[in-house]
């Protein structure tokens, strides 16, 4: 790809389009649908009206971690250490399960008042006095490795949960408060993992998908932990230059046979489901195209595109599920850099999407234009002319693929 000129990818997004709380109930939110060049409005609640029957569903079970540490040196300098994703261990399930010591990635705010020394947080749990130190051990690129230390026999992850704040996305420009540790977080969340919520599921309740069923609409899950580079805006002019953030993704070996059994009715819930379901064709092409079978579970940025159109998704599917059975596999662990552009992208597994409306020159709207084309413009001008709120806490949308009903 040579160029693609981001300035094509913006619009104005007005301060107050940008939904600073969440709604009281979860599913109130307006519902904007996007077929065939045509729009419709309705509300989330009735989100199943407009999900074709016999559909398949699939939902990112990431959990939101409290990854926002506050840290203060006794000259009272306030150091807020926000966690990127786990160093040493660098596996999410033992980092979390890990007791005594660990290393993550992180971002240090006011580093600069942090020279030399430790930082500590002494606190008390169930009846005892705890201390949680942390040490700075060098930087990776644009973040510091910190070392966490604590003098308890509690799980880091639960560290976290005594400790830690919601990191909610810095466009909302306020503090967390209570309310955003239950809303932001999706009902299914499972999996300990993200620094962001995968936001689109954040408008479905307990009732919604209690009734999918009703509909015959089937339900999958994936995990894709989603990072702070998410929120990252593509600078300069030629967006076909931006580096993508990589993200780290699970899926099994039962939801790839779901996928197959299902294929051509489905529909992603959120963006980061598409980047995962997307991802799984570029390891089934690696394998049908290399006998030796690359053994990186790293999507590169540009590599679905290399993907021949003679070559269908169920087909790349196909190999991958094969590989997977043939060497014992239940569960396949990667990560992906996948970057989703109008420029010559083919979508090989979804159908439609549910997401919400995104930022201007983002990475994520141009994945948006990727499925509608040029209508990402009249979709946006429809939602800014009509109220709709913008962003993580913001109204929702169903995005169908061309000729999908």
């Amino acid at each position: 790809m040579d160029f693609l000129d981001i300035s094509q990818f913006d619009y104005d997004l007005p301060e107050e389009k940008i939904a600073r709380f969440p709604l009281p109930e979860r599913d109130s939110s307006k519902l904007l649908i996007y077929r065939n060049g045509s729009i419709e409005d309705s509300e989330f609640s009735e989100i199943i009206t407009y999900i074709p029957e016999n559909s398949l569903l699939v939902f990112n079970n990431t959990k939101v971690i409290r990854a926002r540490l506050l840290f203060f040196k006794e000259t009272g300098a306030r150091i807020e250490i926000f966690c990127l994703e786990p160093y040493e261990p660098a596996d999410y399930e033992c980092a979390f399960a890990i007791k005594g010591s660990c290393k993550w990635r992180c971002i240090v705010g006011n580093l600069k008042k942090w020279k030399e020394g430790d930082l500590a947080i002494d606190f008390y749990y169930n009846g005892a006095g705890h201390r949680l130190s942390a040490e700075r051990r060098g930087s990776d690129g644009n973040n510091e490795i910190i070392k966490f230390t604590w003098d308890s026999d509690m799980s880091f992850g639960t560290m976290l949960e005594i400790l830690g704040r919601i990191p909610i996305p810095p466009y909302l420009r306020r503090d967390s408060e209570e309310i955003d540790n239950s809303r932001y977080q999706t009902v299914y969340s499972k999996i300990e993992g993200s620094v962001a919520a995968p936001t689109a599921g954040l408008h479905f309740s307990v009732r919604i998908l209690n009734s999918l069923s009703n509909k015959k609409i089937a339900t999958e899950e994936v995990t894709l932990h989603v990072g702070a580079g998410t929120f990252l805006p593509v600078k300069g002019d030629n967006a076909a230059e931006h580096t993508m953030h990589t993200e780290h993704f699970e899926i099994n070996t039962a939801s790839i046979e779901n996928l197959i059994e299902n294929y051509g009715r489905i529909t992603a819930v959120g963006t980061t489901s598409v980047r995962t379901l997307e991802s799984l064709p570029v390891l089934g092409y690696r394998i049908m195209s290399d006998s030796r079978v690359n053994e990186s579970r790293t999507i590169g940025q540009w590599e679905a595109y290399d993907i021949p159109e003679s070559v269908t998704g169920k087909e790349l599917l196909c190999a991958l599920l094969e590989f997977m059975r043939s060497n014992g596999m239940d569960k396949l662990k990667g990560s992906t850099q996948i970057m989703i552009t109008p420029a010559g992208f083919r979508f090989r597994v979804i159908n439609s999407l549910i997401t919400n409306f995104h930022q201007p020159k983002s990475t994520l709207l141009l994945l948006i234009s990727a499925i509608t084309g040029e209508d990402w413009k009249k979709v946006y001008d429809h939602a800014l002319t009509n109220n709709y709120r913008f962003l993580s806490y913001g109204d929702s949308s169903i995005l169908f693929l061309p000729d999908q009903s």
